[in-house]
């Protein structure tokens, strides 16, 4: 059994995958850029929020099978799990992934696995190839494969056991081996196939579900324009056997729905029509939101002769997160400030924030104007709000 792994990235992904790791018996080394973050690891805590990672950190850095650091260590296993943003004009930035791959390579041995876990455009695990041939390693001897995550924030320690795996070598023996890898901790079926279409893969599944969620955010629009209750309208459409719309929102974050498609985008161009249409919507959703607030905002002080103060209920890109990666809620709560409104920022699964000030959510529901739901956070059902309010994540619909 592979005993040794090395983690590069302690985030969303690579702190739990190395946690989870080091309770099944592996011995795991976690590296991060972030002094902050080993320091934190190597204590036995956590810097994000995710239901029970907290314990499954703390128990792995106490029986010594999780620790961190800031460079790589020799190991039998290499999982790359590190950010891949975009640049402007929604160019893919695979930057860390090259970074990553660098670091490992002085380390790296014959008969080790590379696996790359960020989710990415295709043709980057081939570019991990490259980059570590470049580097001096003997990549025949190295075996090389994607395998993208594919967890539910606030499932993540469960779904990491339980979902199935898609592993994609470089060559059908990586594949293999690899997959053997994952077989050993995963409960899900790990499903084989080549690393480009694992690439695909995943950006085909945020793609599939970015489409499905442009429908009912156009729903959304139009049936504000036609004085239409579209929670109402979406239940009764519900009802046909063949039809299970999905609920609108703020608009659609995170780093992956929000990031993906575009990656098909910019390799696919004109041939990519319903994915781009699709990306374009949910990104205008957000702004609709901000004009719709701003519309209410302006018939208030026409109404009362005065500027309101408005709360924005969460910041985070999904309900019961910390996450705000790429989040529409925060984005919209920047613009209204960008706009000069007395805007209150409230998130609940924060306790802080560097350059934001939190507002309590019991508070600001008695003393704002008017209060927007922007995130279904669980916090805010049923909560009793003094003023005006603008629903646009359905939480008062529960």
């Amino acid at each position: 059994m592979t005993k040794e792994i090395c983690i590069i990235g302690l985030g969303y992904i690579g702190l739990p995958t190395a946690a989870l790791l080091a309770n099944q018996g592996y011995q795991v080394l976690g590296i991060d850029v972030s002094e902050d973050v080993v320091n934190t690891v190597n204590n036995g805590d956590i810097h994000i929020v995710e239901p029970e990672l907290d314990a499954y950190v703390a128990k792995a850095v106490k029986e010594k099978n999780l620790t961190a650091a800031l460079k790589p260590a020799p190991a039998d296993v290499f999982v790359l799990a590190v950010p891949t943003p975009f640049h402007d004009g929604h160019v893919p930035n695979i930057d860390y992934v090259v970074a990553a791959t660098r670091s490992i390579a002085p380390v790296v041995k014959a008969g080790d696995m590379v696996i790359l876990e960020s989710t990415s455009p295709v043709g980057t695990t081939e570019r991990v190839a490259e980059v570590l041939h470049e580097e001096g390693v003997d990549i025949d001897s190295v075996h090389i494969a994607h395998c993208p995550e594919r967890v539910l924030p606030g499932h993540i320690m469960r779904e990491l056991v339980e979902n199935d795996r898609i592993v994609g070598g470089i060559t059908p023996e990586a594949t293999e081996i690899v997959a053997d890898f994952y077989r050993s901790f995963v409960s899900g079926e790990v499903l084989t196939t080549d690393a480009r279409t694992a690439e695909m893969a995943k950006l085909t599944e945020n793609s599939f579900r970015d489409v499905n969620i442009a429908f009912a955010n156009e729903l959304s629009i139009l049936c504000d324009k036609f004085g239409i209750d579209v929670w109402e309208l979406i239940r009764l459409a519900n009802r046909h056997p063949r039809v299970n719309i999905l609920q609108p929102g703020t608009g659609v974050g995170g780093h992956c729905i929000a990031v993906d498609p575009w990656f098909i985008v910019h390799a696919g161009g004109e041939d990519a029509r319903i994915i781009r249409a699709a990306r374009e919507i949910n990104d205008y959703k957000t702004a609709w939101v901000v004009e719709r607030i701003l519309a209410d905002v302006k018939a208030f002080e026409s109404e009362h002769g005065r500027a309101p103060s408005v709360a924005c209920m969460g910041l985070a890109f999904k309900p019961n997160i910390d996450d705000l990666r790429e989040s529409p809620a925060l984005a919209v709560f920047q613009s209204l400030v960008l706009e000069g409104i007395d805007a209150l920022a409230v998130e609940p699964n924060l306790k802080r924030h560097q350059s934001i000030v939190l507002n309590d959510y019991h508070d600001v529901a008695q003393s704002a104007d008017i209060v927007v739901y922007l995130v279904a956070h669980n916090e805010f059902k049923h909560l009793t709000v003094s003023g005006q309010v603008l629903d646009f994540c359905g939480v008062t619909r529960v």
